[in-house]
């Protein structure tokens, strides 16, 4: 107490471990049964409400699933805070529409075969009750909408009998004994009231009433997908990241040596903001990996490279921004450079937090998260999968070393999320103090192969080390469990603002709430 009246505030410490729980899951596998390629899920994104969930696949389709358990109970947010019993239900998503967003193609100039996988896709702004993304296979993005729109359909309206077209009176006409008197071409009259042309006639006995179609908008309603742009041939090498900015307006494309700029509007036209092909590509020395737009500056952008180093740049400085104007990267331990050293340190992933304020970057074997205003090292660093070092002359030889793990922030910036083999995920809580390292696997258990003494993250600056228990053989993990390195979670995504995570096993979908 202070003066008898105020309480001194202590210090809250960090956050406690969540408790991870199974959701649901969309094409779970059965034992035994073979993967298709066209199904393997490619790219995975929230959008900004975090009630839509988009996913695409090798075969170039996009799948589109929205929140239910939120519109369910039919009350507002006030009165749900009024009722007197807690709801407890858990996050529910489901199915909502599909639709092939890129076909195979061939570059006949350059003989190459552009295949159909879906490599990122990005929200954007929603108007007038419509979705729309943007999607990218390795050469093409397309700009989608999603809107629905009520089913018309056709029904007849029988007009009067008493008006059919050629009545008996005419047709007993046509029977009569009386002499048929013919006009001088020749035609005779009865054919033409009975026969319109040469193409058109009545039977004997003229015909019914007339059935007119007449097109009407039921109630129902049916989800179309509209494609509304093609941004193309504005890249020589694959595209690995697409981001669109704050303004809503324009939207970035980057490929492994240049970056465009691109407004929405305009299809046929881009600016490139970035260049690093040299003169010569002999001289080439690294490339890019990824790039993102900052989520509230609609001038700054970050991209990384397959040095471990990423740049922040500003549209403002100068039209061609190969000039940086933050460089963030780690110093090399001395003595610790290998074979494998700039592999493993080729970042294949960043994140900006949702405040802009941190950055959050993968590598094959650790998570880093940097803040922009400190460019002299990483504030904090998470081993991943710290056990597989000794074996990564193994990982070399059957190309595990060049897998793509992605990574994730949660909407309150308290912990980060990314990947590993044998479908597992790992979750760690990056608020001072925070010890949380959880792992799990993406099954309806995921706490099946739970690390039981997991390691503090670190917050050296420079020499950043963690006790991690090795694995003896290349198949075993910390806590000897058996890895299955063609078994890999490289995709997942944290829900904007709740503990739910979404994440991808080959072709299953996987969600967990905590």
């Amino acid at each position: 107490m202070k003066g008898g009246d105020e309480e001194v505030a202590t210090p809250a410490g960090p956050p406690q471990p969540l408790d991870w729980k199974f959701s649901q899951v969309f094409g779970e596998r059965i034992a035994g049964e073979e993967i298709q390629e066209v199904d393997i899920i490619s790219a995975i994104e929230f959008d900004k409400t975090g009630d839509h969930l988009a996913t695409g696949d090798r075969g170039g389709r996009v799948v589109l699933f929205e929140r239910t358990d939120a519109k369910d109970h039919g009350l507002s947010r006030r009165d749900l805070e009024r009722t007197d019993y807690p709801i407890s239900r858990h996050p529910e998503f489901r199915y909502k529409t599909e639709f092939q967003s890129h076909e195979p193609e061939f570059d006949y100039l350059k003989s190459l075969e552009i295949e159909e996988k879906i490599n990122k896709i990005r929200w954007c702004q929603t108007a007038n009750s419509a979705l729309f993304l943007l999607s990218t296979n390795d050469k093409t993005i397309k700009f989608w909408k999603v809107q629905e729109k009520k089913i018309k359909k056709i029904s007849k309206i029988i007009a009067d009998p008493s008006k059919a077209v050629g009545n008996g009176n005419v047709a007993s006409s046509s029977n009569s004994n009386s002499p048929k008197p013919f006009p001088t071409n020749g035609v005779s009259p009865d054919r033409s009231c009975n026969h319109l042309g040469n193409d058109i006639s009545f039977p004997p006995g003229g015909l019914p009433s007339l059935c007119l179609p007449v097109v009407v908008t039921s109630q129902e309603t049916n989800l179309v997908a509209r494609c509304r742009r093609v941004y193309g041939h504005a890249h020589d090498y694959h595209i690995n990241s697409i981001s669109n900015n704050s303004d809503g307006e324009t939207f970035i494309s980057a490929d492994d040596l240049r970056i465009n700029l691109w407004n929405l509007e305009i299809s046929n036209q881009s600016f490139n903001i970035v260049d690093l092909k040299p003169a010569n590509m002999e001289d080439l020395t690294e490339v890019i990996t990824s790039a993102e737009f900052h989520p509230a500056h609609c001038n700054m952008l970050a991209y990384s490279s397959s040095k471990g180093s990423i740049r922040l740049i500003d549209l403002r400085q100068s039209a061609l921004c190969d000039s940086h104007a933050k460089l963030f990267e780690e110093s090399e331990a001395p003595g610790s450079r290998s074979f494998f050293t700039e592999i493993i340190a080729s970042i294949s992933d960043i994140k900006f937090a949702k405040d802009g304020r941190y950055i959050l970057s993968r590598d094959y074997m650790t998570l880093k998260l940097w803040d922009i205003n400190m460019d002299s090292g990483p504030v904090a660093t998470f081993q991943v999968h710290e056990y597989l070092r000794p074996k990564l002359c193994d990982l070399y030889e059957n190309d595990s070393i060049f897998d793509k793990f992605e990574c994730c922030l949660s909407g309150d910036g308290l912990r980060v999320a990314t990947g590993s083999y044998s479908n597992l995920f790992r979750v760690f809580g990056c608020a001072p103090g925070s010890t949380e390292a959880t792992t799990l696997e993406a099954t309806k258990n995921p706490m099946r192969r739970q690390v039981q003494t997991p390691s503090r993250p670190s917050r050296s600056l420079n020499s950043i080390t963690r006790v991690v228990r090795q694995a003896e053989t290349l198949g075993v993990d910390a806590n000897g469990n058996s890895l299955d390195f063609t078994t890999k979670l490289l995709h997942l995504a944290w829900h904007p603002t709740e503990n739910l995570i979404a994440c991808v096993a080959a072709n299953s979908l996987y969600m967990y709430y905590a």
